[in-house]
């Protein structure tokens, strides 16, 4: 008997379980994983939602400016909330950035009474409010005038003020920024049935996001940053060199330690090294192995980019002199 159990186990294809979505909507879904191997629900479920709760990038203001405030602890004369409430409410919305350098919204208010929301900022093609309904404070007093600058920054997980190594000039207020577009995750893991085995794992995975990200998309970047790092693990010791066929002119194998070089070791600009990393580039290794015409096609990497980052490859001598020479943007198909 337990032969054939042995049999029919080795007969089952389990390398690839079946993943379902069975609920979504634009801020929350529920997926399906099966069947695991033993012990994988819980290995796959908790390694998914640590990455989905720290390591997306997303938007959030973190410094504001009242004209004729100096700190935090003051009250706006004419307004019901004082700065502090106004901070806490500020907190609150939610973000989609497309710059990668920080961004300065308007927010002028005069000659109105009532509730003020974050439909009320001034638009901007590089932030998108999602969650334009969000209050900010009540003006009681018609001839009150309110004008305030928010910052608006791309980041990852929590922005703490404790951490902010420059101070801010008098007047701008620093806020401690949430830049996790996902809200909450939760994972459950129950036995479940493959032919006459039931001691396979069924992982259900529950994602809840603040409407800056899908929970799909979310799930898929989460997947997609376990998957690099793990690929990293997979090629230890070995050289990394392209598939055949797909190595650039001028670029060469590279060995271990020269490969496994940080993209920060560059000194790159941060418009250049931040939109290699969103691209899921954190290595030299996987740069120089690219096509230079995928690596002109990542958002927000031009042509100056491009340029900046083949002179500094060439320079440390991690790719030939004719890498990619007279290649330009116009040149993309």
């Amino acid at each position: 008997m337990r032969a054939n159990r042995e049999r029919e186990f080795r007969s089952l294809d389990t390398s690839l379980p079946r993943i379902e979505c069975t609920t979504s909507s634009d801020t929350y879904a529920r997926f399906e994983f099966e069947p695991l191997e033993q012990g994988y629900g819980v290995t796959l479920g908790n390694a998914l939602r640590r990455v989905l709760l720290s390591s997306l990038a997303g938007a959030a203001i973190t410094a504001v400016h009242i004209d004729g405030i100096r700190h935090e602890f003051s009250d706006i004369p004419g307004i019901k909330e004082d700065v502090t409430e106004l901070i806490l409410n500020l907190k609150k919305i939610r973000l989609r950035s497309y710059s990668d350098e920080p961004v300065h919204l308007s927010l002028d208010v005069s000659g109105r009474e009532g509730a003020i929301t974050a439909l009320d900022i001034q638009k901007t093609d590089q932030v998108e409010v999602i969650n334009p309904e969000q209050h900010l404070f009540t003006v009681d007093k018609p001839d009150v005038r309110l004008s305030a600058e928010l910052v608006v920054e791309r980041g990852r997980g929590y922005h703490d003020i404790a951490d902010q190594r420059e101070e801010a000039p008098i007047g701008r207020i620093p806020v401690d920024g949430i830049f996790s577009p996902v809200a909450r995750v939760n994972f459950t893991v129950e036995h479940t049935r493959v032919g006459q085995m039931t001691n396979f794992d069924r992982l259900i995975l529950e994602i809840w996001t603040d409407g800056t990200i899908g929970p799909n998309d979310a799930l898929i970047q989460a997947a997609g940053i376990l998957t690099q790092h793990f690929q990293h693990l997979a090629g230890f010791g070995q050289e990394v060199t392209p598939a055949i066929g797909q190595q650039p002119a001028g670029a060469r194998s590279l060995p271990t330690q020269e490969a496994e070089m940080p993209i920060e070791d560059l000194q790159l600009s941060a418009r250049a090294e931040n939109s290699l990393k969103r691209a899921g580039l954190t290595k030299v290794g996987q740069i120089v192995t690219m096509n230079p015409q995928d690596l002109l096609d990542i958002r927000n990497f031009g042509q100056k980019s491009f340029d900046e980052l083949a002179d500094r490859l060439k320079l440390r001598k991690l790719v030939a002199e004719d890498f990619a020479t007279g290649l330009t943007s116009e040149t993309r198909t």
